[in-house]
């Protein structure tokens, strides 16, 4: 039985169906899976931030992905090995604009710029290797999340887009994913865990709309996507520590080699925006340096370096004592709380350190230093320790470097211009306790013309010693102990540079250690007494610890001072301006620095993750967005009549269709399409006859010049819709993802230009 439509179905009016050539089918772009893909990417990327500071990295990445779709949808048509080309190039470019000064014209990669590239990624692995995460975030921070986002935007891309296989590029997504989750020390936040989330859930829905994709090359896609993925993760297991051993055991020999950067692991935990707790410490009556390792190499042009430790007593256990200098004995008691290295911190002289797991640690006597080949995070141990305290005058009379290695007393490979300075300094001083009180008030006295600052650049070579102390002046204790340290050895005093913890904040019953405790300081050696701590930084933060016996020494030339900078000068304070340094002046009239974000004070929840889960809100929705304008739009001029009524109504209606994936060939007549939509939809009989008065309406407009009247029509295309509704229901793929406008239709496939009807045959 035909139905209603279907009987007055036929020809048109005229008599004749129209004709015209047929219009060009252009494939459409597919822009809403590339920019699925792109936000795919800076959305798993989310748990960056943990082992990344700051909200850079999100730019950074975001810089990346925005130029890698533009340039893939440019290139769609041309073919997948363009897209790749092409994609792969505007990295490079975008990598030389950004991080290089020796580009051709500023944008093209010439040698220079690739060597840059060379020395930033070295950089940025001595970093990796050296800081605990998370790593501050460096111009060779930047330009290596800059560059991973962009190569990863590049692999997603080419498997969700032009592969159609938008779940294989999961999978490094998943590895972007487990990399931070790995290395974090705590768990990851909950908003970074939501937008990964979302990442993969755009994917899913872009996946939804490609159809089935190629299986084979989408298979091969994962396999090595898995590849990359394993590969990534092995090569991390290094991020966040502090150093590293090669070596054959704990029972190892000399041969062990180390590669550390100790100032950069030094300088990545003094500048965390939010400091994290490490130790807590008891049985300590006042603050001590927490030592963790010892530099004792001074190489010309580099600077102060770390050295294979030497076999030693093995841990835990009693330790040969070697010193009998004055001092007090303390049982130390230390929690960990976040510390995980190759370095044992322990205070003064140990003498016996228990409660850690047989076999893993040893003590370097030499050295002062214990350590593991594997970086470890035992829960806490405890540690007899003699607190050397010796006086002033203990320490005058004990002179020479009798029961030292002479490799402490090298000076030779030391700039003269350093020496030239230390000798200055130290004219006057006539032991060696006095010349090391010397250089100590020289860079932290009250007239000292040096400042602390983390704002400098990282460096304790030859040339950046001799610009530190002639003409920069400002520094952090990397600087200041490097420079003190090698001045020693010039005037005869054996030193070392030591790395570890200042005393922390002392809270209840213990006493709090955290990354913002981190501190290099020096050591002098003095026979009976051995290592003796100074501390040339002029910290102004209340972190400095002064000795008694260098207290005793102010005391002794000139009346008690304070051996670092006041904070501030209060109006009450009656000094006379012109007896402050220059650089004291200086500081006092200058502004503060900025202060840090809310963000960076509070270490609470960042803004840009509800920015990047309303932007996904703002792309996933807007398809259906945009559908629902259509709608409306073409419902008003569907209810106000005149021209252009009856082909928004029509439009309308083949929308509907399209967006149940039901779409009209451009070769169908009116009434052709109209027995489609009957027949694919199952139209009752209310439908039916709304959809023939639109029919009827399109006809005699298109072809008779007949409009139809205001709000004669409106009616009938809801009718319609409901019909289609009732008879093809939306799925949510679809509802979020509507035909009508993800694809593109050619314009006379629904809305027809009108032709001279001809005579009926």
């Amino acid at each position: 039985m035909t139905t209603t439509v279907e009987r007055n179905a036929g020809r048109a009016p005229s008599g004749r169906r129209p004709t015209r050539p047929p219009a060009p089918v252009h494939p459409p772009l597919p822009w809403a899976t590339a920019v699925a893909a792109g936000l795919a990417v800076l959305l798993a990327g989310a748990p960056v931030t943990a082992i990344v500071q700051g909200s850079v990295w999100p730019v950074q990445s975001a810089l990346a992905i925005v130029p890698v779709v533009v340039v893939g949808l440019l290139l769609h048509r041309v073919g997948t090995a363009a897209v790749v080309i092409g994609q792969l190039v505007t990295v490079l470019l975008l990598l030389t604009v950004l991080f290089t000064e020796n580009g051709v014209l500023g944008v093209l990669p010439g040698p220079a710029a690739l060597g840059e590239f060379g020395a930033l990624l070295q950089r940025a692995g001595e970093q990796i290797d050296t800081s605990t995460a998370p790593v501050l975030a460096t111009p060779e921070i930047r330009f290596l999340v800059t560059a991973a986002f962009g190569l990863l935007g590049v692999g997603v891309y080419v498997a969700a887009v032009c592969t159609s296989a938008p779940a294989a590029a999961g999978v490094p997504l998943l590895a972007v994913f487990a990399v931070p989750a790995a290395l974090a020390d705590e768990l990851l936040p909950w908003w970074a865990m939501v937008a990964a989330t979302a990442g993969f859930g755009v994917l899913l829905v872009a996946g939804a709309s490609t159809g089935r994709g190629r299986a084979g090359v989408g298979g091969g896609v994962v396999a090595v996507a898995v590849l990359v993925a394993l590969a990534v993760g092995a090569g991390a297991g290094f991020v966040g520590t502090a150093g590293r051993f090669d070596g054959n055991g704990a029972g190892g020999s000399s041969t062990n080699s180390i590669g550390l950067s100790p100032f950069t692991a030094l300088r990545g935990q003094l500048d965390q925006s939010a400091p994290v707790e490490l130790f807590r410490v008891r049985g300590l009556d006042r603050p001590v340096y927490l030592r963790a390792l010892t530099l004792r190499e001074y190489v010309p042009g580099i600077g102060w370096q770390a050295s294979p430790p030497a076999p030693g007593a093995r841990l835990p256990g009693a330790l040969p004592g070697e010193v009998v200098a004055p001092g007090d004995l303390a049982d130390v008691d230390i929690e960990n709380i976040a510390f995980r290295d190759y370095w044992l911190p322990l205070y003064g002289e140990p003498l016996e350190v228990s409660g850690l797991p047989e076999d893993q640690w040893q003590y370097d006597s030499g050295a002062g230093t214990g350590y593991t080949i594997r970086p470890r995070a035992e829960e806490g141990w405890q540690q007899r320790a003699l607190l050397p305290a010796p006086t002033a005058d203990d320490l005058r009379a004990a002179e020479g470097g009798e029961g030292v290695g002479p490799e402490y007393l090298i000076a030779s490979n030391i700039d003269e211009r350093v020496a030239a300075i230390a000798a200055e300094v130290t004219a006057n001083a006539s032991t060696g306790f006095d010349r090391a009180i010397a250089l100590q008030d020289y860079f932290a006295g009250p007239a000292t013309q040096f400042r602390y600052s983390l704002q400098t650049a990282p460096g304790n070579g030859d040339d950046a010693l001799v610009e530190f102390l002639t003409v920069g002046r400002t520094g952090y204790c990397e600087q200041f102990a490097s420079a003190m340290a090698t001045m020693l050895r010039t005037v005869g005093v054996p030193s070392r540079v030591a790395v570890g913890f200042t005393g922390g904040t002392e809270i209840a019953d213990y006493r709090s250690i955290s990354t913002k405790d981190a501190h290099a300081w020096v050591e002098a050696w003095f026979p009976g007494i051995g290592w003796t701590t100074f501390d040339p930084t002029p910290l102004t933060d209340g972190r400095a610890i002064t000795p008694p016996y260098v207290e005793q020494a102010q005391g002794q030339a000139g009346g008690e001072q304070d051996s670092t900078l006041p904070d501030e000068l209060s109006p009450e304070d009656d000094i006379d301006p012109q007896s402050l340094p220059q650089q004291q002046l200086d500081e006092q009239t200058t502004p503060p620095p900025p202060s840090t974000t809310t963000e960076e004070q509070s270490g609470g929840l960042p803004l840009w993750p509800f920015a990047a889960l309303l932007l996904l809100v703002v792309v996933v929705g807007a398809p259906a967005g945009l559908r629902i304008l259509h709608r409306r739009r073409r419902l008003a001029a569907a209810r106000a009549g005149g021209p252009d009524a009856a082909s928004a109504a029509w439009s309308e209606v083949l929308a509907e269709s399209l967006d149940r994936h039901v779409p009209v060939p451009p070769t169908d007549t009116v009434r052709g399409a109209a027995r489609r939509l009957v027949r694919e939809h199952r139209l009752d009989d209310r439908a039916q006859q709304a959809l023939r008065a639109i029919v009827t309406a399109v006809e005699a407009s298109w072809y008779g010049d007949a409009h139809p009247t205001p709000a004669t029509l409106d009616a009938a295309v809801r009718a319609v819709a409901a019909g289609i509704g009732a008879g093809s229901g939306l799925t949510l793929r679809q509802r979020l993802l509507p035909k009508s406008v993800m694809t593109r239709r050619p314009k006379a496939a629904q809305v027809p230009e009108p032709v001279e009807a001809a005579p009926e045959l």
